[in-house]
């Protein structure tokens, strides 16, 4: 929210004049955001044919794509384009990791996938994510109803969320939570078959006397045990798709470990695909099989976790993995990269990281660059690549070339 000075104008520089809004603004920017909150809502609503959001998969391997999604946020201030044009594809039986600093899109691109998206004020304004449901079936799940997003959602699609103390009922037992969860999406599941699954899912986690946790508050948990509980209630149906939303952050060393390595084992269980957010390069290292990078909303390289830790082409991906510490280099202080994320309201249409790259050109201050494709899976949004796609630039940015890279990260 923009901070107005009504009283004392006097005091506003200016060449600030536009980092303001008046009263009126204010009202105008209210009042056409309650016309579009309305018009969203009544789509909501309505009753749709099955035809309007059933779909066709651009490759059967993909359990998700995601295709020019855009979700917006209409606030009092102007409109936040959280995701602005995100597009790829999640493998089935493979981990799909999605990195980048805080705020650059990552969880509000899950929350449109599950249709958690906080409205009337979040709205998925257009594009398209397709989802291959175990019926057989392609769904659009931008078009689809909340009635029939209620079906797939828990049991088919599961969301380990970041923070498993404001997830979890702080007034119902860990097993009535759970219990839920099965009678909802079980055909035929009673009290008694619920609660056998939700003990067998307590111990397949890791969770020592799954008796004593399943009659258990939140509160009487740790947080490494509260994050297990999360995780067993995303695979009680044996979801086709995972979404952990950094699942680690809150968790010491030894915890995060142990959370890593269940998760991978239970995706090959299960055969399962997982979706995993995080900013930790490590994490992204040691678990992923394709990386996509975020910024400013929108994908600004993607690849194999091989190809970007590698190779990364985009200097904004560069700048990450500069700033992991190396164990086996002595520095004086951790690389930061300069400058700010520009402000998600009025977003530039040049390159967003313009201010912040040491290898601007003039080019970039007047256009966004196209997604150039250097592999089959590796593709980079960069000028730097627009005549020569082979260009390597490490030296240009101080960087070790390519062949220590690749010694340092093995």
């Amino acid at each position: 929210m923009a901070f107005f000075n009504i009283f004392k104008p006097s005091i506003i520089e200016e060449n600030d004049q536009s980092d303001y809004l008046t009263i009126k603004e204010e009202w105008r920017i209210s009042a056409e955001n309650k016309k579009i909150f309305r018009e969203y809502e009544k789509s909501r609503r309505r009753k749709v044919d099955e035809s309007e959001y059933l779909s066709v998969m651009r490759d059967s391997n993909n359990v998700v794509e995601f295709d020019d999604l855009h979700t917006y946020f209409y606030t009092d201030v102007g409109t936040v384009k959280a995701v602005n044009g995100v597009t790829f594809d999640i493998p089935k039986g493979k981990i799909v990791g999605v990195v980048g600093e805080s705020g650059c899109g990552k969880s509000v691109t899950s929350l449109s996938l599950m249709q958690l998206v906080q409205a009337p004020h979040g709205q998925i304004v257009s594009g398209s994510i397709r989802y291959q449901a175990e019926n057989g079936k392609c769904y659009d799940i931008a078009k689809m109803p909340m009635t029939e997003m209620l079906k797939i959602r828990g049991k088919e699609l599961a969301m380990i969320f970041q923070e498993p103390m404001t997830s979890l009922n702080p007034v119902f037992k860990i097993g009535d939570q759970m219990d839920e969860v099965v009678m909802l999406h079980v055909d035929g599941a009673t009290p008694a078959s619920a609660k056998a699954r939700s003990i067998e899912m307590l111990n397949l986690v890791g969770i020592a006397m799954a008796e004593n946790v399943y009659n258990s508050y939140p509160h009487e948990l740790s947080g490494g045990m509260r994050q297990r509980v999360m995780i067993a209630m995303g695979l009680s149906c044996d979801p086709r798709l995972i979404i952990a939303d950094e699942p680690t952050t809150a968790l010491d060393v030894t915890i995060q470990a142990q959370i890593l390595d269940l998760l991978r084992e239970i995706k090959d269980r299960i055969n399962g695909s997982i979706m995993l957010i995080t900013h930790d390069l490590g994490v992204i290292a040691e678990m992923a099989d394709h990386v996509v990078v975020m910024y400013a909303g929108k994908i600004i390289e993607q690849g194999t976790v091989r190809e970007i830790f590698h190779e990364p082409k985009h200097p904004y991906t560069v700048g990450l993995m500069r700033s992991k510490p190396n164990v086996d280099k002595a520095i004086d202080r951790l690389y930061s990269i300069p400058g700010q994320v520009p402000n998600p309201i009025n977003m530039p249409s040049n390159c967003y990281f313009y201010n912040r790259c040491d290898k601007a050109m003039a080019i970039c201050s007047n256009e966004y660059p196209a997604m150039i494709q250097f592999t089959d899976t590796h593709c980079a949004a960069c000028h730097l690549y627009a005549e020569n796609k082979d260009t390597v630039f490490f030296e240009a940015l101080g960087m070790d070339s390519q062949e220590e890279q690749k010694e340092n990260h093995e």
